[in-house]
């Protein structure tokens, strides 16, 4: 029997001067950046966190304390290394990922590639199995409004139930 499982995840961060702007992975050339405690990837923590939650197990901020010197400035794509050793421990795969990234500015387009790129490397993940998409929210709220981004993102993943 196999079993499969799915989790959601939510991120959003604030826009600020003087700090890169990082969506999984990729330094986008932007006059601002998200402000957090880590590179402040709202994708790659969005997608965390669904990965997590379709394994069970606790948010990302049980495993990376947003206030713990280890995590001050790290890439978001080693904690997604870290996050799919937690769910592998536990017997799960990946079938499938999907993500968008909600922000007015800027235009994401050229970066979505590298973005899924990075993403289906770092999980060791079936090509066309990670999909990141980008939208806006026609100027309002936070995001439209360009104070903030947030991403969204749904993981399956799915475990072989005669080996547990």
């Amino acid at each position: 029997m196999i079993l499969y499982r799915i989790g959601i995840g939510y991120d959003l961060h604030r826009l600020v001067g003087g700090r890169p702007l990082i969506l999984g992975g990729v330094k986008i050339e932007y006059h601002r950046g998200l402000e957090g405690h880590s590179d402040a990837d709202v994708l790659v923590h969005a997608l965390m966190d669904a990965l997590l939650g379709a394994a069970g197990l606790k948010d990302i901020g049980h495993y990376f304390p947003p206030h713990d010197p280890e995590y001050k400035g790290v890439s978001s794509l080693l904690l997604l290394k870290k996050v799919r050793h937690l769910v592998e421990k536990i017997g799960f795969q990946l079938v499938n990922a999907d993500t968008v990234i909600i922000a007015e500015a800027p235009k994401l387009a050229p970066y979505i590639e590298s973005m899924v790129e990075n993403i289906t490397s770092v999980l060791a993940a079936a090509p066309g199995s990670v999909s990141v998409k980008a939208t806006t929210t026609e100027g309002l709220g936070d995001c439209g409004r360009g104070e903030a981004i947030a991403a969204q993102a749904v993981a399956l993943l799915k475990r072989d139930a005669r080996e547990s």
